[in-house]
């Protein structure tokens, strides 16, 4: 029962992961499919087992899944795919019969996540710098004097704090300064990394429905011009269509392939269920505790 829940994601995350690598989008009907498997395998459990809560706790992880992929949809966190892939994992992790379980799960997975995540961001990040040093170079100089005011005002908040530990004697706070200087230098970072490394130009012909329009285009149609804006969640398709009636060259921004990331998480995810998971409930009981 659990383990087909457990290879049913893994497939499904291992197909996402090769066509988002291999074409920046995650096509919906892989995400939607994993929610409809998960959730009628579920059901159909319930009913063959007269056993309601094994349906309602995949369906009241869909629902939180869901929530969280909205939130970070519009904090522009996840593209749509991401977000709907999400959901689908939400389905899944509900893979005890205990509520309260359930929901260390879920932080359990949310959390491995977000350092997955980050860690893989900056090594993706780093890989594009290695393969564009000059562009990269040239950008993050541009985007400093740009931002030098920026970069100022950081350093006098990170002055002023580490005067503030001197003075008051909290030398646990000592590590506060750095973190208040570091964030506009890596905000410049991320900037020239975009700009440098993850802007490209193409054939309006080659373009989809979901792309990112790194700037604005002015398309003639039926004798009229209209402009196509850059936008969050990309080209519509009656935009797509406008673009290659036009037959012109556009800059699209790609993001970083980020559905890897989620097999990464679940796979660690699986390691502590299966090999360490008395100290991972010990993890987060003290976590909950601590005073």
């Amino acid at each position: 029962m659990i383990s087909f829940l457990i290879f049913l994601a893994l497939i499904w995350l291992v197909i996402a992961s090769m066509q988002d690598i291999k074409k920046r989008e995650v096509p919906n009907w892989l995400s939607f499919s994993l929610i409809l498997f998960a959730l009628a395998f579920r059901l159909i459990y319930s009913v063959i087992n007269s056993d309601a809560w094994f349906f309602l706790f995949g369906l009241f992880g869909f629902m939180i899944f869901f929530l969280l992929a909205y939130m970070f949809y519009y904090a522009r966190v996840f593209a749509g795919g991401d977000a709907k892939l999400l959901m689908g994992i939400g389905a899944v992790l509900p893979l005890s019969f205990s509520m309260y379980y359930n929901l260390i799960l879920f932080g359990t997975f949310i959390f491995l996540f977000l350092l997955t995540g980050a860690v893989y961001g900056l090594v993706y990040s780093f890989v594009l710098v290695a393969l564009n040093r000059k562009k990269f170079s040239k950008e993050f100089f541009k985007q400093f004097k740009l931002r030098k005011n920026l970069v100022f005002i950081f350093l006098i908040l990170a002055l002023t704090s580490l005067i503030f530990v001197i003075y008051s004697r909290e030398f646990l706070l000592l590590l506060l300064p750095f973190p208040i200087f570091i964030f506009p230098m890596l905000f410049i970072y991320a900037k020239a990394v975009e700009e440098s490394c993850m802007v490209k130009e193409v054939n309006s012909k080659d373009v989809v429905i979901g792309d990112w329009l790194y700037e604005e285009i002015v398309v003639k149609f039926s004798g009229k011009r209209k402009k196509i804006k850059p936008c969050w969640e990309g080209l519509s398709e009656e935009e797509v269509e406008l673009l290659k009636k036009a037959r012109k060259k556009v800059k699209i921004k790609q993001g970083i392939p980020f559905v890897p990331c989620f097999l990464v998480s679940f796979l660690l995810f699986l390691w502590l269920w299966y090999s360490n998971w008395s100290f991972f409930q010990w993890f987060w009981l003290f976590s909950f505790n601590f005073p």
